[in-house]
């Protein structure tokens, strides 16, 4: 039986970065205005950077306050868009449909369902607190599946491929 080619990390990678630019850039931009400056303190990053710039080591004892409220609304709201992408272009987001990757139930390779999505999308909490190495895993497992990835029954597939 022929199985679909399960997706890298290096691809996976590059479909995050896309989908960072064209999911979770717009919504930062619409949150921060909306808080009205409220949601991230930029002055301070501002002056972190110049003082970093400059060669300052105490650049990173102040920290940007963000406002929880808005950070929440943040993180749901890109939950919220990333499941409708899945929901409405059949596992992919816009990173994935350009490298030509998607989402898929691990048992029987077909569309995942919405349990599996909300459960995929809170297990990047757990995939990024462990310094990263929730997505890490994908480089070193044969089934190329990240912790996410095991908690919902999901694995990352290219489309229109196959392995034999």
């Amino acid at each position: 039986m022929n199985t679909p080619k399960h997706a890298d990390f290096f691809i996976r990678l590059i479909a995050s970065f896309f989908d960072t630019l064209f999911l979770a850039v717009p919504i930062g931009i619409i949150v921060y205005f909306v808080s009205g400056g409220e949601w991230f303190d930029f002055e301070t990053y501002r002056h972190n950077m110049q003082l970093a710039l400059a060669g300052d080591t105490r650049a990173l004892s102040t920290q940007p306050q963000t406002n929880l409220r808005w950070e929440l609304l943040f993180e749901f709201l890109v939950l919220v868009v990333t499941i409708v992408f899945w929901e409405k272009w059949g596992g992919t987001t816009p990173g994935k449909k350009m490298v030509g990757i998607k989402i898929v139930d691990a048992k029987n390779y077909k569309e995942i369902s919405n349990k599996q999505a909300i459960t995929r999308s809170l297990g990047y909490i757990p995939s990024t607190l462990l310094f990263g190495i929730g997505f890490l895993m994908v480089l070193f497992r044969k089934d190329k599946r990240a912790l996410h990835d095991l908690m919902a029954d999901t694995v990352v597939i290219y489309e229109n491929s196959k392995d034999n």
